[in-house]
């Protein structure tokens, strides 16, 4: 007769004790496993885990989404304002901006004759997309996978459409998930330029810092700037006054222009207002009476080019200025024909205003865009380097602007000018403003 303990059932004991012991062990290191997949310094953490694949880095703009907008057309700085509207659009629908169009030409009435430009053959396109890393994104059309999948947003036109409802339709067109689902919303209707503000400057000042010009423009203008120095030179040479420091460039952006004055006396009609249109002896009188002006000091003269063709004597913009300051224009420093003749309407301005931003003191009009978006770079510029104002400047600051439409603090100077980085809208700079002062808020 077998014992209960006989080695046979001894060995069946031992197998099924084993086999529980395995079962034990796998549902432990399952639990284990669950518990450190959830742990929040685990590489496989549960964010980690459900991450949109289209969702980026750096910032969590959306990279399957995107915003068609039309051609951007006028001048340069509108151009500029317009991108940075679409821009700011496309980050409040959380979405990519697709590489919109510029426009090389002035043609702004005849839609027909405006000739397209690529941003990106005036502006650094990765440069922009590094800079403003998380805030808005760029992307080119080959990016969109569905072309067919389109969303067409009608911007409303007249007094009718209030920026409230502006703003509504564009609140709805995120919310609404029939419409968010398109690959592509485009926008048809105005120009950017025409749609209703809804940002601060500082957001506006962002976008802007983000559009670096190509190197080509780079280039140009610093062969501008170059002449313009080499100018300064030779007449500190001539002057025998011994000076050591290299001379001052004062970048001064005349708008004399006839369809200028015809503009600025109805806008000041309109407004009710009589300090937008400048004469050129104004001009002169404001510019010579600037504190802290070294002689000689350099002049460079930002003016249409239509003005360098008139013949009579006492019409010129090179005559009349105060004695110690030395007036230059595209032609008279050779680079009219060598340099921007080259080139289309829009790299022409590009040029011109990269030599202005980089003038050692600026003095343009505050209801020119181009004069106003100028002052908003170099007050960027000024603030980084500690002047939050310039009111009680005495030329230490090295991004000294002025309005010379606008009477300064005593007789026959003009205005000191800083953009107030706290204001809600970008208003002032888009239309122009006569409350502009020497704070930047």
């Amino acid at each position: 007769m077998n014992s209960p303990l006989s080695c046979k059932n001894l060995r069946l004991f031992s197998k099924s004790v084993a086999c529980k012991c395995l079962v034990l062990v796998a549902i432990a290191l399952f639990y284990r496993a669950l518990l450190l997949s959830y742990a929040p310094g685990n590489a496989l953490n549960k964010s980690s885990l459900i991450r949109s694949p289209y969702i980026s880095d750096s910032g969590g703009i959306r990279t399957d989404k995107f915003l068609e907008v039309p051609q951007i057309v006028w001048g340069l700085n509108n151009q500029k304002i317009a991108f940075a509207r679409a821009c700011l659009t496309a980050r409040m629908m959380n979405r990519t901006l697709l590489l919109p169009s510029l426009s090389s030409s002035l043609f702004y009435k005849e839609i027909d004759k405006l000739r397209p430009i690529p941003f990106d053959k005036v502006f650094q396109f990765e440069r922009f997309n590094s800079l403003c890393s998380g805030f808005v994104r760029l992307a080119q059309f080959s990016d969109v996978r569905n072309r067919a999948q389109v969303f067409d947003l009608e911007k409303g036109s007249g007094r009718r459409w209030t920026v409230e409802r502006d703003l509504e339709q564009l609140k709805q067109s995120s919310r609404n998930g029939s419409i968010d689902e398109f690959e592509v919303i485009r926008v048809i209707g105005k120009n950017p330029f025409l749609w209703h503000d809804h940002w601060p400057v500082k957001d506006y000042a962002k976008v802007f810092e983000c559009m670096v010009v190509v190197d080509e423009i780079s280039r140009e203008a610093d062969k501008v700037v170059t002449r313009i120095r080499e100018a300064g030179e030779k007449a500190k040479l001539e002057s025998k006054t011994g000076i050591e420091s290299p001379v001052p460039f004062v970048a001064v952006h005349m708008r004399i222009e006839i369809d200028w004055m015809i503009h600025c006396k109805k806008l000041e009609q309109r407004m009710k207002v009589s300090e937008i249109c400048s004469s050129k002896r104004e001009i002169m009188e404001r510019v010579g009476n600037i504190s802290g002006l070294k002689t000689p000091t350099v002049l460079y003269l930002a003016v249409a080019d239509s003005l360098l063709e008139e013949k009579e004597e006492d019409s010129s913009v090179l005559s009349g200025w105060r004695e110690g300051l030395i007036p230059f224009e595209k032609k008279k420093l050779g680079v009219k024909e060598e340099i921007y003749g080259k080139y289309s309407y829009l790299i022409q301005s590009a040029i011109d205003y990269e030599v202005c931003l980089r003038a050692d003191v600026f003095v343009g009009n505050s209801f020119s865009t181009f004069s106003s978006l100028i002052v908003l770079e170099r007050t960027q510029k000024a603030r980084r380097l500690g002047f939050m104002t310039s009111c009680e400047d005495g030329g230490e600051n090295e991004w000294r602007s002025y309005a010379y439409n606008l009477a300064g603090e005593s007789k026959g100077v003009p205005r000191r000018w800083m953009t107030n980085m706290t204001d809600s809208s970008l208003q002032a700079i888009s239309y122009g403003s006569n409350s502009v002062s020497c704070s930047s808020g």
